[in-house]
């Protein structure tokens, strides 16, 4: 009884399930636990790489897969759980896993699908070291890769679908060229030949697009990137959709589905197409391989997920106003972002993004690569890196670092031309940004690489 002598009310217990609460409120507070010793409001870093088992019994069911619970750091990470299933809600997931990076993600999620012999299908324009990935390490490992150059042209796909192929990957948002890919119309190519489809959605995030949503089985994410926002850790995850029928697909997937443990029930037998995967992924390849995320940062991973939307928005806007910005300037010859008009995909863009199609593209520069040396190198709020999706605004000439690797034909069909540069817009003011451009690009001008133009010509001054 209360010190006035009235019964006390009751106390309401705080949300643990957040399932149909808005995506901003979500980012906040989906995958939290109770933390019952200090009531801690943060999730606390849990630096331990083992844990205590209550039994005898409970240990063997941690190892038997029977008992979820935590069983080594490399498995499950209280810490990183909490990152799993925020990430799993806002991508709209039934369970993701946390790795290392984004390499990491995109490997393991592969590695789990298809073996020695085996073949996937990619789209072409993807990532550099995302294609260094494929065509060197899996390549090693007997694994091989086919690529779509025109992902709306179903008989390439026909054509490079196999027998032996075993998943489909493409991403969002491609970086540099900001060639968007439409994951629906991919998704359906994937279901008519019984296929899983990955898409990478680091560039896009969650925020922007949900690929689950669209007929994707697996998504993945450089969670370094956009996820985590501040350029202060690396990781990875893997989200699993729950809805890819496994046995109809008439393509075998024996660690999902057979036996695995002497007596016990096979992974899908168990769990069912819903959850079938994540557990897969986490106790086979996973756990098998050791791609383990700190829980330091997963940490970090929490707290930039928290301001994704708040972020994104600034990124967003930024980053169109900047395209549109360069378009009109005469020392540019092209810029590589889909939602302008005039842009072959552009049609695209203003139905997926609402024509806002990321922070992450690239145009080409007058003067060719002596242009974007003088450009880059006069750059001072722009950080010259080798990264995206950073709070920071970020240039690099792929030509001479991304795909320094890759041959004149295949980079010149990617579109890699001497004076392309790619951009990965921050949050910072965007006068500013817009002035620091600005600068680049009268010293190219200056630098007498634009002959169409005199040296009188107006640029925008710098600080």
């Amino acid at each position: 009884m209360s010190g006035d002598g009235r019964e006390p009310a009751s106390v309401a217990e705080p949300h643990y399930d957040w399932d149909g609460f808005g995506f901003d409120t979500r980012q906040v507070h989906a995958g939290e636990l109770p933390e019952p010793g200090f009531g801690s409001r943060i999730t606390p870093i849990h630096l331990s790489n083992a844990f205590r088992f209550d039994s005898f019994d409970q240990t063997h069911g941690r190892f038997a897969g029977t008992d979820e619970g935590q069983l080594y750091s490399r498995h499950l990470n209280p810490t990183n759980v909490v990152a799993e299933r925020r990430i799993a809600s806002l991508e709209g997931g039934t369970g993701a896993v946390v790795v290392g990076s984004g390499t990491a993600a995109i490997s393991s999620a592969l590695i789990a699908l298809v073996e020695a012999g085996d073949h996937f299908v990619s789209t072409a324009s993807i990532y550099s070291g995302t294609q260094i990935l494929f065509n060197r390490a899996l390549k090693r490992l007997g694994i091989t890769v086919g690529y779509v150059w025109d992902p709306d042209d179903e008989a390439e796909w026909e054509a490079a679908i196999r027998p032996e192929t075993k998943a489909i990957f493409t991403e969002t948002i491609p970086n540099p060229k900001n060639d968007i890919v439409d994951i629906e119309q991919v998704a359906r190519i994937a279901a008519r030949h019984g296929l899983p489809l990955v898409v990478d959605n680091t560039v896009a995030t969650p925020y922007l697009i949900r690929p689950l949503e669209l007929g994707a089985s697996i998504v993945v994410h450089s969670s370094t990137k956009f996820l985590g926002g501040h350029g202060a850790g690396i990781s990875g995850v893997i989200v699993d959709g729950g809805t890819f029928d496994w046995r109809a697909s008439g393509r075998r997937y024996p660690l999902l589905t057979d036996e695995q443990v002497p007596g016990a029930p096979s992974f899908l037998d168990r769990l069912g197409d819903e959850h079938a995967f994540e557990a897969y992924l986490r106790l086979t390849v996973v756990n098998d391989l050791g791609p383990a995320l700190s829980p330091f940062n997963g940490f970090l991973l929490q707290q930039g997920i928290e301001t994704l939307s708040l972020r994104l928005e600034r990124h967003l806007d930024n980053a169109r106003t900047i395209a549109l910005w360069l378009a009109a300037q005469p020392e540019v010859e092209s810029v590589d972002f889909a939602g302008l008009p005039g842009h072959p995909q552009h049609e695209l863009a203003e139905r997926l993004y609402g024509g806002r199609t990321g922070s992450v593209f690239a145009f080409t520069v007058a003067g060719g690569l002596v242009g974007a040396r003088v450009f880059i190198d006069r750059l001072q709020v722009f950080s010259r890196m080798t990264n995206i999706g950073d709070v920071r605004s970020m240039a690099i000439h792929p030509g001479t670092t991304t795909h320094l690797s890759f041959d004149a034909e295949k980079t010149q069909r990617l579109g890699i031309t001497p004076g392309l540069i790619r951009l990965s817009v921050g949050i910072e003011t965007v006068d500013d940004l817009i002035t620091d451009l600005g600068n680049g690009l009268r010293a190219v001008r200056d630098a007498g690489l634009v002959p169409h133009l005199s040296l009188e010509t107006t640029a925008p001054g710098g600080h």
